[in-house]
């Protein structure tokens, strides 16, 4: 497999990636900087592709103990080797969701993040890596379930996902209760097109929805070069927290 070698927080992550097929971007950053360590530092990354959002969340977070879950042998090979390169300490399981392998399933963490397949009716790439990567083999309300069961009790589930994906998030966290919900907007006055979402498992908390988050400056893409706003170039850059 062809790959290339990209950075991530500004070179604090450099990770191997397909050249060919699904390429992890700002996603995974925003998932690992929602972590918030101190509700547990014992994590799973279910779906973790080559690793960046593992990789970015031990470069703020040294002290968790991060494990990931793939089902490609090729993504979970690339992040047993980015782990190593970027000499971080994480266990890399590859194997399926519904089918754990024994290690991880007899397993239940702190916490549990997942950047999971966002398509459905999106015709499939041609290539193998990038449309297993980009579309759900599972339904999403049973890729929620079955993450959830590796958290521990009162432990937390943290999601990105797609805006329009917030109903179906929802009625599959009926046994968690302190949920948040950050919308993340491209620009501002525009609609969120995503949601980070973080729940608490066997909570009676009730919901809580934050103002949106703003990805990038003014009404529309007029310089060269990124536009982040100040706050996404903090969390992008400089390894900050994302507060949910």
């Amino acid at each position: 497999m062809k790959t290339t070698s990209d950075k991530f927080l500004d070179g604090r992550v450099i990770a191997q990636q397909p050249a060919h097929g699904y390429r992890a971007a700002t996603d995974p950053v925003l998932l690992a900087a929602s972590i918030d360590i101190s509700l547990g530092r014992k994590v799973l990354d279910v779906g973790c592709g080559v690793g960046v959002a593992s990789l970015c969340l031990a470069a703020r977070a040294p002290d968790a103990t991060i494990s990931g879950l793939e089902i490609q042998q090729e993504y979970a090979a690339l992040a047993s080797q980015n782990a190593i390169d970027n000499q971080v300490n994480m266990s890399i399981y590859q194997g399926d969701l519904n089918a754990p392998p024994s290690a991880l399933k007899d397993q239940v963490f702190d916490q549990v993040m997942t950047n999971p397949p966002f398509h459905r009716n999106k015709s499939l790439s041609q290539n193998s890596g990038k449309a297993l990567a980009d579309h759900e083999t599972l339904d999403l309300s049973d890729w929620i379930t079955l993450s959830l069961r590796r958290v521990r009790p009162q432990g937390y589930f943290t999601m990105i996902h797609m805006a329009e994906a917030l109903p179906n998030i929802l009625q599959a966290l009926v046994n968690c209760g302190g949920i948040h919900i950050l919308p993340i907007a491209p620009r501002r006055g525009h609609v969120a097109n995503r949601v980070l979402v973080r729940a608490r498992k066997l909570s009676k908390t009730p919901a809580t929805i934050l103002p949106p988050f703003i990805m990038h400056r003014g009404n529309t893409h007029v310089e060269d070069g990124d536009s982040f706003t100040k706050n996404a170039k903090k969390i992008l850059r400089d390894a900050a927290p994302l507060k949910i």
